[in-house]
């Protein structure tokens, strides 16, 4: 091992150490007998989440079977206590006794969620107001200049070594990718990702392009290398943008793309185009007026705008133990949130498309490869913190199947640009995927 890679292992065994989860791991009295009142409020549980099936196995091997379905999975409650955390907040409590190993599953995970999730949304109808109340998410943690930096480091700067063990090796993507063929790999839809958004744009040599949160960077090198625009990325990880950095200048990219250590909201300038990925999720609706203004001001009188988001179908706060453990501050926003961007700027909408489908099958793709790599994640972290992004990853792609999240790709300009193309013929004209990576 050369002295630049301990040194990287070292930050990232150090970045895992102020990251390990603060977990109720305590388990007591799991050898005695369960009571005939946690019977049935196991029982009045799963009626409540609609009788999915999901059979319970108590914590002294008593089964209590679904009451409208043959049971297709299995919930192994370990304790007493886990029984009650689970009925006080079971949206908070169900992914923390999953990571602290107080609850486990029989069956596929994504799968059974994705049941839980379709149960779940049929039944709330019924709910009587005082549950919903009860079991309410609770708002994002606030997404100003230094609370967002906090927000971002909680997530992003966990360390690159760890997103590279299960993201694509061809553009380090940590978005939604773009099967335009069912049969793609991850390397190769997360390109076609990549050219799908610059065909939308309309990109074209000498143009100049502006990026609001860029990852790892791998857009802008792709703008650059392909369609030879000058591109301006912010970002506030400083754990992404090392790896960007270092990999525009291994790539001979340094002349086109400046990565900018900064929050977007401190961008400057008029550019042909304005872009951001995947961080919509992280600005909270409070501040869409004030982004709605920057990429009025940022966009020159011809220019296109793109925003990819997760959304939602109608207004909903994000589910209380991601807010709390993974995503500090998230708030998908719903289309018509969404389109309150365009709105208050009086931006002409020219492109609304779903990825749904799509982010489920990339999120497949990058838990396949978490599972291959889990010993190494564990080790890096501990084994909480690995059950807890698998239980992450599994309640995602089941909330996408499910239809409970939404990834959409808004294209939009100026309300007077009459510098547009008549249709879109030519998004489509070739395939966007690469044939090999």
């Amino acid at each position: 091992m050369t002295e630049n890679t301990a040194q990287k292992t070292e930050q990232t065994r150090s970045a895992g150490k102020a990251h390990v989860l603060t977990l109720p791991t305590e388990a007591r009295n799991a050898d005695r007998q369960p009571h005939t009142y946690e019977r049935w409020l196991v029982a009045k549980l799963m009626r409540m989440a609609g009788s999915p099936p999901i059979r319970f196995r108590l914590w002294n091997g008593d089964v209590i079977e679904p009451e409208k379905a043959e049971a297709q999975f299995v919930i192994h409650l370990k304790d007493p206590k886990a029984l009650y955390s689970l009925v006080a907040n079971p949206n908070l409590a169900f992914g923390d006794l999953y990571s602290a190993g107080r609850l486990d599953v029989e069956g596929d995970l994504p799968e059974l969620m994705e049941a839980l999730y379709r149960s779940v949304h049929r039944a709330k109808q019924q709910w009587p107001r005082w549950l919903d109340a009860v079991w309410r998410n609770h708002n994002p943690r606030s997404t100003g200049i230094s609370e967002a930096k906090e927000n971002i480091h909680h997530h992003y700067d966990l360390g690159n070594e760890f997103y590279r063990l299960w993201l694509d090796q061809a553009a380090m993507q940590y978005t939604c990718a773009y099967y335009e063929k069912p049969d793609l790999t991850l390397e190769q839809a997360q390109l076609a990702k990549l050219e799908h958004v610059c065909r939308k744009l309309r990109l074209k040599p000498g143009m100049t392009v502006v990026e609001a949160g860029c990852g790892w960077g791998g857009l802008a090198r792709y703008m650059a290398r392909h369609y030879g625009v000058k591109v301006y990325s912010y970002n506030i990880s400083r754990a992404q943008l090392d790896y960007a950095r270092e990999e525009s200048r291994r790539q001979g990219l340094d002349h086109l793309v400046t990565y900018v250590e900064d929050d977007y909201r401190n961008i400057a300038g008029e550019y042909d185009a304005f872009v951001s990925i995947g961080m919509l999720e992280h600005v909270g609706k409070d501040n869409f007026p004030a982004l709605a203004e920057l990429i009025k001001r940022s966009l020159k009188p011809g220019g296109l705008a793109l925003l990819h988001s997760i959304g939602r179908n109608r207004p909903m706060l994000m589910n209380a133990w991601i807010e709390k453990r993974i995503f500090p501050g998230a708030y998908p926003p719903s289309i018509g949130e969404f389109m309150s961007i365009c709105e208050h700027s009086d931006f002409s909408v020219l492109d609304v498309e779903n990825l749904r489908l799509h982010y489920a099958q990339t999120l497949r793709h990058w838990m396949e490869r978490f599972t291959e790599n889990q010993a190494r994640v564990t080790d890096m972290y501990d084994a909480h913190f690995t059950r807890a992004w698998q239980m992450y990853l599994a309640g995602s792609i089941a909330a996408f199947r499910a239809g409970s999240l939404q990834l959409f790709q808004v294209v939009f300009t100026h309300g007077g640009n009459n510098q547009l193309p008549q249709n879109r013929c030519d998004i489509y004209s070739s395939p966007a995927a690469p044939e090999d990576v």
